[in-house]
């Protein structure tokens, strides 16, 4: 049998069932993986989108977001409701709830998991929103319009206070930092954010820290009381690795596993993609954690090539996610750094601006709200890295395209 062949007919199982784990699985099929393929996922619902959940699933405008795949038909074997509790890679055997499960070549795409807020695990009326579960257990408390209090003003919380407000509810978000977005974005350009919350119809109440939950409201440490029929808790994710504890794979800081350029770990045949793994970037010159849904579905494609091994492909996209808040569609690309040279096109407290980083002359980032031109011309300057004139940069109606030198 021929290397290519006998690599093409191994066993590859996926832990996550998630965008990052079912694209790795059609990705192989996609590129000639004839071996059997199996997919292990720890929720027992057939595999679905993520970004719905915040929104159409939320408000009860759908049902579902499953995939649109047929895993049949593609010789993909579903493995769903399988809690994966760790993995030997001497033996090359996966540890799950229902016993031990053999494997050729492993990808790890177990995602993140939301942090919880201290003291609350367990409390009634306290809600997540990560899982179709979580969105279901929500989805009532939208419907009988209740008072809520969302903790954390970044990304998801901004999400969820928007279908809430749209759903009819009084929505108060309590943030720790003194503005939205604090640890995504620098205050310059994160403060006009905050008059969003108010046009919605929503509080924002910044440098508010929790005391603690209590039946029907929440406490703040300033001693204000919140009425809060429902307490939803959005102060971020980290890498879902706890299970790869004494494994001997390598994790990193966050806790995600450390991969490298072709999106291999550690042990030998075992590759890692999605929210739960770190990349080193040429491009950026430091290592990524992308917690974003286009990492998920951009990752997958590299590490079939690399599992099917006829070349071995790099990985080092362009970051990219999007977020739609308050009636604004925010993108952003890239991947800036506080050095970075900050060039603004627009008036931030129109509807319509954009954000630039240039480094060394050249894009390093743009975050566009209600510029999506902005956003794919910028894309594109990225990954050329020409340098731009930050004068023709800064005038929001010349073409981001046209300030290239």
């Amino acid at each position: 049998m021929s290397e290519q062949r006998r690599q093409a007919e191994r066993h590859v199982v996926i832990v996550g069932a998630g965008m990052a784990g079912v694209q790795t699985a059609v990705a192989l099929r996609e590129q000639g993986h004839t071996g059997p393929v199996t997919l292990v996922g720890a929720e027992p619902h057939q595999p679905y989108d993520r970004p719905p959940l915040s929104k159409a699933v939320l408000l009860g405008k759908a049902e579902g977001s499953a995939f649109d795949i047929d895993f049949e038909a593609l010789g993909i074997g579903l493995r769903l409701g399988v809690e994966v509790t760790g993995v030997r890679t001497g033996e090359r055997e996966l540890d799950t709830a229902a016993g031990p499960v053999p494997y050729d070549v492993l990808v790890l795409a177990s995602g993140a998991e939301p942090v919880r807020l201290p003291g609350t695990e367990g409390a009634p009326g306290v809600h997540l929103l990560r899982t179709l579960d979580d969105a279901e257990r929500l989805r009532p408390v939208l419907a009988e319009q209740r008072d809520v209090v969302v903790v954390g003003a970044g990304w998801i919380g901004a999400e969820f206070a928007t279908a809430a407000r749209e759903a009819g509810c009084s929505v108060t978000v309590v943030e720790a930092a003194g503005r939205p977005l604090a640890g995504a974005l620098p205050a310059e350009v994160a403060a006009p954010m905050a008059a969003w919350y108010a046009q919605s119809g929503a509080e924002l109440r910044t440098h508010a820290r929790v005391e603690r939950v209590e039946p029907g409201a929440v406490l703040l440490s300033d001693g204000t009381r919140l009425p809060a029929g429902a307490v939803v808790v959005g102060i971020g994710a980290r890498p879902a690795t706890r299970w790869l504890a004494g494994s001997g794979i390598e994790l990193g800081a966050h806790g995600e596993v450390v991969a490298d350029d072709h999106l291999r770990s550690s042990a030998a045949d075992v590759y890692a993609v999605g929210d739960c793994s770190s990349f080193p970037s040429g491009r950026y010159g430091e290592r990524l954690l992308v917690h974003h849904w286009d990492n998920a579905l951009q990752g997958p494609r590299t590490v079939a090539a690399n599992i099917l091994g006829d070349a071995p492909v790099a990985y080092d996209p362009v970051p990219y996610f999007w977020s739609e808040q308050f009636g604004r569609f925010v993108q952003y690309a890239g991947h800036h750094a506080e050095s970075d040279e900050l060039v603004r096109r627009g008036d931030p407290a129109g509807v319509a601006w954009s954000v630039c980083w240039l480094r060394d002359g050249a894009l390093a980032a743009v975050l566009a709200v209600g510029r999506p031109r902005d956003l794919a011309q910028g894309r594109k300057l990225i990954e050329s890295a020409l340098p731009l004139d930050p004068a023709l940069v800064e005038d929001p109606s010349i073409p981001l395209k046209k300030a290239a030198r």
